[in-house]
């Protein structure tokens, strides 16, 4: 009972609420945790962690992530989404497409953004969105995000269709906000999918109405989570090593591909083919930094 579950969130409920759901599905006392927060509003991709996947969470919340969006031009709304208070911007006008294309293409890179008022974010300890609601001030620093393509799928006034790829941290509502204000006309996200999360697409999701025998063999193993690093394959008895905290020499790593450079990461395997934990890679040694549960 260890590994990655891919649900296809439904709109309406919380990652929280998923999250309540997923344990359903499992025995009593299984550990579960989701890798990234989707709004209310959204749908899509939602990487659920089970048992001592839960311990690689960080590793699946830095995937860089697909969105399939709509924006509403001509309004605004106090959270930067339709499930706020929505208000029509008065005089707003018909963008021509050339300038929304225009737009769209200066938010592509690393760029500074400013997260929704109503969001997960803490300030002082308390999240942001509770502050909001309690009609207080809630500053939010701007900060990097990285920002890899956006397309615009299709555009009737006042409605723009994108698609974007973007890295961690990245909120789709601060794009239709900016956008919004860019144009000079306000702007919103209308509906929100996340149709991509690194490997994992929305094709893989299971329901929310599945059932628990379905969850489980739908259960991804915990080395799902490291696609990214470098394979390191050890063997009996450097496993055991492994799992004391004993640094291992670098003749335990493999050429599949090789773990390079001084203090990157690497996935360990054992002989059998099944994650023990994640390497940190030296000169001459790779010190444990995870060791899973055997």
């Amino acid at each position: 009972m260890n590994g990655l579950l891919i649900l296809d969130k439904p709109g309406g409920c919380t990652s929280r609420d998923v999250v309540n759901r997923v344990q359903k599905w499992f025995p009593r006392k299984t550990k579960i945790g989701h890798t990234g927060t989707l709004d209310p509003l959204a749908t899509g991709v939602l990487v659920v962690c089970v048992g001592t996947a839960t311990r690689l969470a960080e590793y699946v919340q830095a995937m860089g992530k697909t969105y399939a969006a709509r924006f509403r031009l001509g309004a605004a709304s106090s959270t930067d989404d339709a499930d706020g208070e929505v208000v029509e911007q008065p005089g707003a006008e018909a963008v021509p497409c050339e300038r929304i294309a225009a737009a769209l293409a200066s938010f592509q890179g690393t760029i500074l953004q400013i997260p929704p008022a109503y969001s997960a974010l803490k300030i002082d300890g308390k999240r942001s969105h509770n502050l909001a609601r309690q009609g207080k001030e809630a500053p939010l620093a701007a900060r990097p995000v990285r920002i890899d393509a956006i397309r615009m799928l299709h555009y009737d006034w006042p409605f723009v269709d994108v698609e974007i790829d973007c890295g961690k941290g990245t909120y789709i509502r601060s794009v239709a906000r900016d956008l919004g204000e860019k144009l000079g006309v306000g702007g919103m996200v209308q509906t929100l999918r996340r149709t991509r999360v690194g490997p994992f697409s929305s094709d893989q999701g299971i329901s929310w109405e599945a059932t628990a025998a379905e969850a489980v063999e739908r259960l991804l193993p915990p080395s799902a989570a490291l696609t990214a690093l470098p394979i390191v394959r050890i063997d009996a008895e450097q496993e055991r090593r492994f799992r004391s905290g004993q640094a291992l020499g670098r003749a335990a790593e493999s050429a599949e591909p090789s773990a390079e450079g001084n203090g990157s990461e690497a996935a360990v395997f054992n002989e059998r083919g099944n994650l023990v934990g994640i390497g940190i890679v030296a000169p001459r040694t790779i010190q444990p930094k995870i060791v899973l549960a055997a």
